[in-house]
């Protein structure tokens, strides 16, 4: 067992009446049986595990970005979120990040080989439900073309690219030109880039 683990203990509850102590007491005697230390302990008060913007919940996320912690220990995986989709991005971005993830109640941990399995199952369902909606969009994009939508920005009419073209001439910048004409830079490039 590694001995210099450093964990991120994630706990939650939904009301002002439950107390998230019960939750804590477990998860600190479970770091010091396994000689970890604690990192930090974030707890959301009152918060559903339905949504995703727990304070807590963010900050914990982006101290993994930075790499500040080895472990999330959760006391169940409801408590990280009552959401599979949420769950499984969650899950998904710790895997990427290299931080393992331990359910105390469930017995989930991703760092036996057991949860390494898990960890590559929510991975291949996350990138799955990535290529589903992927071809979902896709789908959609072809059904619009196929009854006539444009798709993309309306293209600039001939007699806005003629005044681009002479505000050129008169050495104005592009950026200029857009801000006169209401249009952005990048259009008035590619305006006058066309008509050449």
């Amino acid at each position: 067992m590694n001995q210099s683990k450093s964990v991120a203990i994630y706990a939650r509850v939904s009301t002002d009446k439950q107390k998230v102590e019960m939750q804590l007491a477990e998860l600190r005697e479970y770091v010091q049986r396994a000689n970890w230390k604690i990192y930090r302990e974030f707890i959301d008060n009152g918060y559903s595990g339905k949504n995703t913007a727990r304070p807590a919940l963010g900050e914990m996320m982006a101290e993994a970005r930075r790499r500040k912690f080895d472990l999330v220990l959760v006391w169940k995986l409801d408590r990280l979120s009552r959401s599979l989709k949420d769950l499984i991005t969650t899950l998904d971005e710790l895997g990427h990040l290299g931080i393992d993830f331990i359910s105390y109640d469930n017995k989930i941990d991703t760092s036996s080989s057991t949860g390494k399995l898990v960890f590559q199952v929510i991975g291949a369902v996350a990138e799955f439900e990535r290529n589903i909606i992927s071809e979902r969009v896709k789908a959609g994009l072809r059904n619009a073309k196929r009854n006539g939508k444009r798709l993309g920005r309306p293209p600039v009419s001939p007699r806005i690219i003629e005044k681009a073209r002479q505000m050129r001439v008169e050495g104005l910048s592009y950026r200029q030109i857009g801000k006169k004409l209401g249009i952005s830079e990048g259009m008035v490039r590619k305006g006058l880039k066309n008509k050449e």
